[in-house]
């Protein structure tokens, strides 16, 4: 092999090898500091890892909410129609947050299946839905319709959404 040939094959593989470095940190890198959206039919189902950093939303169910006098603690429940997650927070909590509102949180799900979030984003109008609890809340509709669907008129089993107690 002629000399500046090599040279330049080196020179070459040495550019590759460094760009393949530099995307593998990268991608290291960035793989921390991910938050993955998950409803809450799959939170209570357990389709979520214990203690990483995720974001979960819904809608705050109705009567579901109570702060604690002597702190700044929330605790509520993110209801998707098909289950249910409850979540604490200690903050302050935007102004339109509420029963029966749009939410999407961030932060952890403890060993006990209690989402301890460390930022709650509420909805910013009375239109706007974010599109992951959007297509959540739609999916969780639609498994509804098909299971009641599948029942008999009349039949109340105890086995349907609207039957469920919380």
């Amino acid at each position: 092999m002629h000399p500046v040939r090599k040279q330049r094959l080196i020179v070459v593989l040495l550019i590759i090898t460094g760009s393949a470095l530099a995307v593998a940190l990268a991608a290291y890198a960035l793989r921390a500091n991910i938050n993955l959206f998950y409803p809450p039919a799959e939170i209570a189902a357990g389709n979520v890892p214990v203690g990483k950093n995720i974001r979960a939303g819904g809608m705050v169910l109705e009567g579901s909410v109570k702060r604690d006098p002597n702190s700044l603690q929330v605790d509520f429940v993110v209801t998707d129609y098909s289950a249910n997650v409850p979540v604490t927070y200690v903050g302050i909590l935007p102004d339109l947050f509420g029963e029966g509102q749009g939410v999407v949180a961030s932060g952890q799900l403890n060993a006990q299946g209690v989402f301890i979030a460390t930022e709650v984003l509420a909805k910013h109008d009375e239109n706007y839905m974010p599109p992951e609890v959007q297509s959540a809340l739609d999916d969780a509709k639609s498994a509804s319709k098909q299971s009641t669907s599948k029942q008999k008129p009349g039949d109340t089993s105890a086995d349907t959404p609207a039957a469920s107690s919380y």
